[in-house]
Parts: C-alpha cells; sequence; structure tokens
C-alpha cells in the first residue's frame, strides 16, 4: 500500500471484510469450479441423449438449480410447475410448442406458476445447455393436462445418488450439493 493508493488505504474501509461470524444456522456457501463438467459421470441421464448436472438441490428449501444438456433434437417432455422456473440458455436454444418465441443462447426465461408447456430441441441444434432453478416440482402431464408423474428435489436427489452409486462416484458424492 502507497500513499497515492486510496483504494486499499486505511481510511477506505470499503475493503475490509465482515469481522463478525456468519450466522451459526446458515447453511455452508457452495462454489462449484467448472459447472459444466468434462467428467461425463457427473451428467445424470434423463433418457438417450438428454442429462441434467446438479448444482444445488435445497431440500430444505423445495427447489433445485440445475444444468439441462439436450445433444438431439425432439420433444423433452410436457409439464407444469406450481411455482415459477428461472431459465438461463448457455448454449444453443429451446423453445415451447405453446408458444411462438425461442430461447436462444444468452436468453433468460421466466416460466410462470400454473403454466403448462412442452419443452422442444430443434434439429438444427447440436447441443444445448440451459440452467434451471425450478421451484417445487415438475409435474409431467398428457396433452388434456392429466398428471402422469412428477419430479421435485426429493426425486431428483434419488435419481441422483441411483447415478452416482453405479458410475463409481459413490452414492454420497450428491451430498455436497444438497442443503
Amino acid at each position: 500500500m502507497t500513499k497515492s493508493d486510496p483504494i486499499h488505504s486505511p481510511v477506505n474501509d470499503k475493503w475490509v471484510p465482515y469481522r463478525h461470524p456468519q450466522p451459526m444456522d446458515s447453511p455452508p456457501e457452495l462454489v462449484i469450479p467448472n459447472a459444466i463438467p468434462t467428467d461425463e459421470r457427473i451428467w445424470v441421464p434423463v433418457e438417450e441423449n438428454v442429462w441434467f448436472r446438479p448444482l444445488l438441490l435445497a431440500a430444505s428449501r423445495g427447489y433445485w438449480m440445475n444444468l439441462l444438456r439436450v445433444r438431439k433434437s425432439g420433444v423433452l417432455s410436457r409439464h407444469r410447475h406450481p411455482q415459477p422456473v428461472h431459465a438461463f440458455v448457455l448454449k444453443g436454444e429451446w423453445r415451447y410448442l405453446e408458444h411462438d418465441w425461442i430461447a436462444t443462447e444468452g436468453s433468460y426465461a421466466y416460466e410462470a406458476p400454473g403454466e403448462t408447456h412442452t419443452l422442444v430441441v430443434d434439429p438444427h441444434v447440436e447441443e444445448m445447455i440451459t440452467l434451471f432453478q425450478v421451484n417445487g416440482a415438475m409435474i409431467y402431464v398428457d396433452p388434456d393436462g392429466k398428471a402422469i408423474g412428477f419430479d421435485d428435489v426429493f426425486t431428483r436427489i434419488e435419481k441422483c445418488r441411483a447415478h452416482y452409486s453405479q458410475n463409481g462416484l459413490g452414492a454420497d458424492y450428491i451430498d455436497q450439493f444438497i442443503r
């Protein structure tokens, strides 16, 4: 530090870290280097050429964040969310049959609670990766809206635990992402 360095001067306390302990009941922070992994074992299969990569499984809050990766074209699922969903497209693009917009690379999408939609990746897309925050559940439905299945944070944890126990990472590999 020099006299001519006002940013790091003793009178500029913006650079002084917080001096007190964090709340005792606050869960630990989670930082994931290389969130788009090169180790294929981390990607959990959904169906052929479709995977998710867990980032945060908030069991105490009932939501999850993951990357969805698709390496094929076609319809992925028709589903409804009882709570909002947030999406940010990292690579490629996707759309919903029920809307005329396309979520392209760099796009953010907000999905309103109660809406039913059918996710599609078109044939010209070689790979799509999107960050999703799903609150509550995904309720899979038929074309008339009749429920035929669901996913929530607990089914996601179960799928991850089963996948990681089979591929050598170990069932407890998922524990680092659970809060």
